[in-house]
């Protein structure tokens, strides 16, 4: 039952107190921090919902220079942003992680050079607290630029060269041999692939775990280049088999390249799996729905999203104490195409 008291504002201690946790375990929960139990958290948020208690965020902004703002920092376009599953997966586990803590999230995209200008401008301390960045390209320079101003930041993905900041990545070398390993013990011979950006880490470790996978059977990569889009993954799929009409499979770094692969093959006349077999990689949504319904590399997106702002919590919470990187795992989900 609520205890509210119109004529009074409730206090931490009260809450602390309705809790039965102490004083500074009420402030950590209100204040975001990762570093309480499961349990404690929970008593804090139904205390804080049965007494009404409202934090004084101007106050406590003025003791420890906080904004309760973290920027999720995407470079993409806005339609890879809006229409591509695995964004919208990552945004959940995110906010998923940040709800019941004071701290709010600000999107926004770094696609074109104008917007970099503006954000490299506003990404600072008296703005954000913390930073999180996802689908970084090439020699990107904002995580340099951020560590150089001292704000916290953790990277969706492994960084291509010596990074200072902190990452939270998936096994994508592992999971791409798992899924030519899978190919090859259904007898295929001839397995190609269709990669990711090349100035993506994701891009290169699924082009060098499938190299791997066939240089250990002694046999020779055939390789189309993709984007991870639907449409780079048809045209992809058309220049393969023009260039090797015998080829046998296709392991694709993406789902969406997956699902274009799968039209292209359907428009050649090819059957899937018949004459050829076909695996993706994300264990997207689609990937179910597709014809046939798509084998394919499970990466746990939300889980990344949720790794990435614990991680990012400890730096704020902990300036100046070491963060370990995260590599979640992955695993082959098999269905109907291979």
């Amino acid at each position: 039952m609520s205890r509210r008291n119109p004529g009074r504002a409730p206090t931490l201690e009260q809450v602390a107190a309705r809790a039965g946790v102490g004083r500074g375990t009420a402030s950590r929960v209100i204040n975001g921090s990762v570093q309480v139990s499961e349990a404690a958290r929970n008593a804090v948020l139904r205390a804080v919902d049965d007494l009404g208690y409202v934090p004084n965020r101007a106050a406590r902004s003025l003791v420890t220079q906080l904004t309760d703002v973290v920027a999720l920092v995407v470079s993409e376009p806005e339609d890879r942003l809006f229409g591509e599953p695995f964004f919208g997966q990552l945004v959940r586990g995110v906010t998923a992680s940040l709800a019941g803590t004071s701290r709010q999230l600000l999107l926004t995209m770094a696609h074109r050079e104008s917007e970099r200008g503006r954000l490299n401008d506003f990404l600072s301390r008296q703005h954000v607290d913390g930073v999180l960045l996802l689908s970084l390209h090439g020699d990107d320079p904002l995580p340099a630029q951020l560590a150089g101003r001292g704000v916290p930041a953790v990277l969706g993905g492994r960084p291509q060269d010596e990074n200072p900041l902190p990452y939270v990545d998936m096994d994508n070398e592992g999971g791409a041999a798992l899924a030519v390993e899978h190919l090859l013990a259904g007898g295929r011979r001839r397995v190609a692939t269709i990669t990711g950006p090349a100035d993506m880490s994701a891009g290169r470790s699924r082009l060098e775990g499938y190299a791997r996978a066939l240089a250990a059977h002694g046999l020779q990569p055939l390789v189309g280049s993709g984007d991870f889009s639907e449409n780079s993954g048809r045209r992809a799929a058309r220049e393969l088999l023009d260039a090797a009409p015998d080829l046998d499979a296709i392991f694709c770094a993406s789902d969406q390249m997956a699902i274009g692969a799968l039209a292209e093959l359907s428009a050649a006349g090819r059957r899937v799996p018949d004459d050829v077999a076909v695996v993706g990689f994300d264990d997207s949504p689609s990937s179910r729905h597709t014809t046939p319904s798509l084998t394919t590399v499970h990466q746990p997106v939300e889980e990344m999203g949720v790794h990435m702002v614990r991680t990012l919590s400890r730096l704020i919470e902990n300036p100046g104490e070491p963060v370990d990187d995260v590599v979640l795992p992955t695993h082959l989900v098999v269905r109907d195409s291979a």
